[in-house]
Formats: structure tokens, C-alpha cells, sequence
């Protein structure tokens, strides 16, 4: 036990302490700062690698039990602040300035709710404090928009010395470029590959999208030109993978997965979306609609995690449709905290991936 109570015994006492995900000590990952001690009142700044750590209460209290146990100590107050990673570089891939993570959200095939998956992770994650940027890869299907209340928005393209440059709209903590910006709401895109890749491109170097923790792409279905142009642009912190509990949708599940794995893209987890449904004038009953436990079967077979499970409530189409996400219109809802843990998850396992 030490005997003197100063800066040097407030971080000896603290090394033990782990941050539960890295399972490293706190005061070797630098992330206990600026201990200040004042009379029996000892302060230190927290400095997490995602505001959107799932096990902040967690550690918030195993530093204030570790503190307390150094005679003369009074009072803890921990300031708790966050500073993303950056994920790893790749040599023959460019990032984007700015753009600390990229995640795709992806699925084998259509109508899983990838989408709404995608929408309500990102605004989930912007409601932590983090910065987060929302890239619409569907261009022949662009729904984002509509689904984050931006159908009416206009975006801003201007010149600059580089070339044009858009600036996202922004909606719900989110910034937002989208396909459907930039064509009437009737008009199809009728594109070869080349050009799909062109503006993907585009909408990865020459949007101003300033500093982001993370930059979710939203990803058109299959295992096609998107998800190449994708996956060999950019450095990507990984991939998740929407599906339902229906036999199709997994077998389609399984190939976008292995897409991802087959371009060295790290696969973080599986995300099952209308995993039951819950009538709204029943809310304790649950129906198996499309079968149960697919989801977690594939994730147990394929060695990936499962993120979540999110049920069929109405109340989530309703979000889509009116541009307010669940996580907004009904935050305590269970479709709503099961969007919310699933960011969590995406976000520890992104920084996981970063400092290991």
C-alpha cells in the first residue's frame, strides 16, 4: 500500500484496471489522464476509444474502486471523454481525409432491412457523441433519405481547386450523400458497372465529410460492383451482415460474408433483423414470422459473432417511412435498444480491431 497520495500511487493503484474489450491495463494504453489530486479529492480525465463504449459504467467504477482503496482518498471524479482510433492504413488503398473508420452494412439479398439497420446504427452512434457520416452506396435503390427525413433536402455542390465538391445534408446527428440527392424521386438509374464506380468513388474523395469517427456505408444487396469498388478503394474496419432468420436470406447471408472474408475485409458479426414479430395491441406476445435462430446457428457455424437480434414492430417501418428512426421516435421500444447494443457492439469491436 503507499503511503503518499499523489499522481504517481493514483496511476500505479489504476495499472491493474483493464479496459474489458482490449483485456489491456489502462494507464499502459494511455488512457488515464491529467490526475489531479486535492486534498482527499482525487480527479483524472478517462479516455475511452469510442463514445459509444457498451462498458462505460463498467469501467467508470472499477477505476473509482481501485482509487479508493489508497489511504486518504475522499472523493473519485472521473471525467469520462473518447478519442476513436483510427483503423490501419493499407498499402494499396487510399482512406478518406478525415475518416477515422469506414463499416459497410451489407446483405446477400433485398428487403432483410439492411437500410434500416444501417440508418438506425448510425444515428444510435451519434446520439453517443460520436461523428458520423452515412454513405448511400444503393444507387439504383436510394432510400437513406427518405428513411432519415432528408427526401426534400437539396445538396450543395460547389467548385474547388481539386474538382466539385458535395456537401452532405445532415439529419439526426447524421451527414448524409445519397444518390437519391442527385436524381428526380421517379427516375431510375440505369448504369453499367464503370459508372457505379465512378461515383462511388465520388462519393467517398469528393464529399466534404470533415472529421468522422465512423462512416457507415450502406450497401446495395449481393456481392456485386458496390461491394467491389468498395472493398478495393478503402481501408475498412469491416463489414456487417443483415439477414433474417428465413432459410433464403441466410444462404444469401453466407455468400456476402464470404465476399468480405475473400477480400480481406474483417467481418464484424451478424446482425438478424425481423427476428419475431410483436403485434402492437399484443406487446407481450411474439410471433416467429420467419422462422428463429437462424441468425445465431450461421454466426455459430461461419465463427462470427452475433451483434443482435431486432424484432418486426410497426413503429420501425412507421420511422422509416416518416424519416424519424426508431432509435429517435421510440427510444425505449425493444426494436430501439436492440439497434442501440448493436452499435455499441459494432463500436467496440471497430476499436478492438484498431489498437490490436
Amino acid at each position: 500500500m503507499y503511503d503518499v497520495l499523489d499522481s504517481r500511487s493514483v496511476l500505479e493503484v489504476l495499472r491493474p484496471v483493464e479496459d474489458p474489450e482490449l483485456r489491456k491495463s489502462l494507464v499502459e494504453l494511455n488512457m488515464i489522464r491529467n490526475v489531479k489530486i486535492d486534498g482527499g479529492k482525487v480527479s483524472f480525465t478517462l479516455v475511452l476509444t469510442t463514445p459509444a463504449c457498451p462498458l462505460r459504467e463498467f469501467i467508470v467504477e472499477d477505476c473509482q474502486k481501485a482509487v479508493k482503496q489508497l489511504p486518504g482518498v475522499t472523493d473519485v471524479a472521473v471525467e469520462v471523454t473518447a478519442e476513436t482510433p483510427q483503423q490501419k492504413s493499407l498499402p494499396d488503398r487510399n482512406g478518406v481525409p478525415g475518416v477515422k473508420n469506414i463499416v459497410a452494412v451489407s446483405s446477400g439479398k433485398g428487403g432483410v432491412g439492411k437500410s434500416t439497420v444501417a440508418v438506425n446504427v448510425a444515428v444510435a452512434l451519434a446520439q453517443t457523441g460520436a461523428k458520423v457520416g452515412l454513405l448511400d452506396a444503393d444507387i439504383y435503390g436510394p432510400n437513406d433519405p427518405t428513411m432519415l427525413g432528408l427526401a426534400d433536402a437539396q445538396i450543395v455542390v460547389r467548385s474547388s481547386e481539386t474538382g466539385e465538391v458535395l456537401e452532405p445534408a445532415f439529419n439526426h446527428g447524421v451527414k448524409l450523400v445519397s444518390m437519391g440527392f442527385l436524381i428526380d424521386r421517379d427516375q431510375p438509374v440505369i448504369w453499367r458497372g464503370p459508372m457505379l464506380n465512378g461515383v462511388i468513388r465520388q462519393f467517398l474523395y469528393q464529399v466534404e465529410w470533415g472529421e468522422l469517427d465512423y462512416l457507415i456505408v450502406d450497401m446495395p444487396p449481393g456481392t456485386g460492383d458496390a461491394q467491389l469498388t468498395l472493398t478495393q478503394a478503402v481501408p475498412m474496419a469491416g463489414a456487417v451482415i443483415v439477414t433474417t432468420p428465413q432459410t433464403v436470406a441466410l444462404l444469401d447471408s453466407r455468400k456476402g460474408l464470404r465476399m468480405f472474408q475473400q477480400m480481406n475485409v474483417p467481418v464484424l458479426g451478424i446482425v438478424e433483423n425481423m427476428s419475431y414479430f410483436i403485434p402492437p395491441d399484443m406487446p407481450d406476445k411474439q410471433y416467429d414470422i420467419f422462422g428463429s435462430g437462424g441468425g445465431e446457428k450461421t454466426a455459430t457455424e461461419l465463427g462470427v459473432p452475433l451483434l443482435g437480434c431486432v424484432p418486426l414492430e410497426m413503429s420501425t417501418r412507421l420511422g422509416g417511412d416518416s424519416g424519424v428512426p426508431i432509435v429517435v421516435s421510440e427510444p425505449d421500444s425493444p426494436s430501439a435498444k436492440a439497434l442501440k447494443d448493436i452499435a455499441l457492439a459494432i463500436a467496440g469491436k471497430v476499436s478492438v480491431a484498431a489498437l490490436t
